[in-house]
């Protein structure tokens, strides 16, 4: 790193992407990262006091990026149902882009996400927010008739996890899985749109089998 450029925290998180793509996260150490930035480990230190407060920063960062994207669906000019399929066929294109474009670094990040549970919670409190804003858009205007957003859209969040959820990124690329996900979405918004006061709850066991 050249004298005249300021280190900022934004700068070794870059570096230390590119360091946990090379080496994995059982080898990527700080001192790399000092390493690849042309300065001393302490100089990382002073940004972040511990080797576990930069691997959680990292994977916050990688988080974001995901809640980011997703988060224009959240106002997109759409009814409530629109914007609830663009959001969960959104999170699922992000989650296979990720795991098919760079596997390596998503085996990585899948393996700091166990690690980093803080972040990891709030980036799910995170998107099941803006969850919790569509279906109450739906249920303002008429369209979906569930008694808690907020319970609804935890449901529908927790019933996708097949199409997010980092353990079953294998299945992502076999064929067939977009049918699939097509029928879960739609089984989900039949529970939104008519399953009486207590929403996805109120279809039973019977309901959720279509």
């Amino acid at each position: 790193m050249a004298a005249s450029e300021t280190l900022t925290a934004e700068r070794i998180l870059e570096a230390t992407e590119e360091v946990l793509r090379r080496h994995g996260p059982a080898k990527a150490t700080v001192v790399d990262v000092a390493r690849a930035l042309g300065v001393s480990h302490g100089t990382v230190y002073r940004h972040f006091r511990t080797k576990a407060a930069l691997r959680e920063a990292v994977t916050k960062r990688w988080l974001d990026r995901t809640s980011q994207s997703l988060s224009r669906f959240v106002t997109e000019d759409h009814d409530p149902e629109t914007r609830l399929r663009d959001w969960l066929a959104g999170l699922f294109e992000a989650k296979r882009k990720k795991a098919g474009g760079d596997p390596e670094l998503f085996a990585t990040y899948s393996v700091l996400a166990e690690e980093a549970g803080e972040a990891v919670g709030d980036h799910i409190d995170e998107l099941t927010g803006q969850l919790t804003e569509i279906v109450r858009a739906g249920v303002e205007s008429g369209v979906f008739t569930v008694a808690d957003p907020a319970v609804a859209a935890r449901a529908v969040f927790q019933a996708t996890g097949r199409f997010h959820d980092p353990s079953y990124a294998r299945e992502w690329l076999k064929p067939g899985v977009e049918g699939e996900f097509e029928a879960m979405v739609e089984l989900l918004l039949r529970g939104l749109r008519g399953c009486g006061a207590e929403g996805l709850r109120g279809c039973g066991a019977e309901g959720l089998r279509g």
